[in-house]
């Protein structure tokens, strides 16, 4: 039997479920759409299970977009305030970590519960494991309806229909480029996607000190393209991860070389002159674990500047330091790849922004076609961004659709 709604939306993650509560709340008849047996996958897995929903310092210079100013009316006018606001109304507890980051107390399931929790409240239903198998227009009709669709469950037809699929970060999630299709189905144009936020994987001579060094963690600040970030560095089996290497590898493109200060906040030439006044019998590798770790000191040494293993401060002479600071601030290596979209956060590119409202998100050549949240060209840092721009683009859709 045909169903008929005034709203349909395709994806019950984060931006889907938040614009099908918002949508509800006006009076419209929702309906959300997912192929997954679970909604909000990508929320329940989030910060470490506590999803990170958003940040205090919310600034559109914090996204990547082919234009950087889209994503700036919808940010404006539904805030990190707001969300908050709705976050606190369910009594969910939270925290910030650091720089503005909230995460829950609890689990990430508490966000999932509210936005579920709100589609039931203003009626929005959503139904799981279910497949679209055609998408197409319609012609012009008494009832406004613009939009047919053939799925697993049925056939059913609507006045706004809403892309909330996300990108294909992440697959073992369910996690697919099919809101990228849809994009070029009604002949939109769509940036080339790869992984963003993710490790990098080394296999050059570097790869030995990397599997040595897995789990051991650094405070550095990383460079790429005119880009930095000062954040804790970690070492694993692979190659690098943490904070400062996932905001950078959205900067990086293969063949670029990272450039890593491992102490930021020393000088480390001069530390070392004064050291060696002060404590002329320390050897440099005792010297340096002080700084790092054990391990760590004795490989980077070894790796980098074997012939100091066994020097003391005593025995350096300026050149000697010089090397050894210059090492230490600019130490250059060059990934091989990333982890890709296996372990990525996000997917960096999507359906380009100039084909969409930026008030709206509606599509401007086709009427009542919406996309939002991950699958359009907007991609955020870590630290919440990405999911603020979720609940934005999709609270900008809901008052229209």
């Amino acid at each position: 039997m045909l169903q008929k709604y005034e709203v349909v939306i395709i994806g019950a993650g984060a931006a889907g479920l938040m614009c099908a509560a918002e949508a509800g709340k006006r009076g419209r008849q929702v309906l959300v759409l997912d192929h997954a047996n679970k909604a909000g996958k990508k929320i329940l897995m989030s910060g470490g299970g506590r999803c990170n929903f958003t940040n205090y310092y919310v600034e559109p210079e914090r996204y990547l977009s082919h234009n950087p100013h889209f994503c700036k009316s919808a940010l404006s006018r539904y805030t990190q305030w707001d969300f908050i606001a709705l976050v606190d109304k369910h009594g969910i507890p939270y925290h910030e970590k650091k720089d503005g980051q909230l995460f829950c107390d609890n689990k990430a399931s508490d966000i999932l519960n509210m936005l579920l929790d709100e589609c039931e409240q203003h009626s929005a239903r959503v139904q799981l494991k279910t497949t679209i198998e055609q998408i197409e227009p319609l012609a012009d009709n008494e009832e406004g309806l613009r939009y047919q669709l053939r799925t697993s469950s049925g056939n059913l037809q609507c006045q706004s229909l809403v892309i909330a699929t996300g990108g294909p970060s992440i697959p073992t999630l369910g996690a697919t480029g099919f809101g990228y299709d849809i994009a070029r189905q009604f002949g939109l144009k769509v940036y080339p996607t790869r992984a963003g936020l993710v490790p990098f994987v080394i296999t050059d001579h570097y790869k030995a000190l990397c599997e040595a060094l897995s789990g051991t963690s650094l405070n550095v600040s990383v460079s790429c393209n005119q880009k930095s970030f000062t954040e804790d560095l970690l070492f694993t089996h692979r190659g690098l991860s943490g904070p400062a290497i996932l905001q950078i590898s959205s900067y990086w493109n293969e063949g670029d070389e990272l450039e890593i200060d491992l102490l930021p906040a020393v000088n480390l030439a001069e530390l070392l002159r004064e050291q060696q006044h002060q404590r002329p019998k320390v050897s440099l590798k005792n010297w340096l674990a002080e700084h790092f770790t054990q391990k760590f000191a004795e490989l980077w040494l070894e790796q980098n500047h074997s012939h100091y293993l066994g020097s003391t401060l005593a025995q350096l002479s300026g050149d000697d330091m010089d090397t050894i600071a210059y090492g230490i601030h600019q130490w250059r290596i060059k990934p091989s790849a990333t982890e890709g979209y296996r372990t990525a956060e996000v997917a960096l590119g999507g359906v380009d922004t100039d084909e969409v409202s930026s008030k709206t998100m509606e599509v401007k050549a086709h009427p009542g076609l919406y996309f939002i949240g991950e699958v359009l060209d907007v991609t955020g840092h870590l630290g919440g961004f990405n999911f603020q721009w979720a609940w934005a683009s999709a609270v900008a859709a809901a008052e229209t659709v």
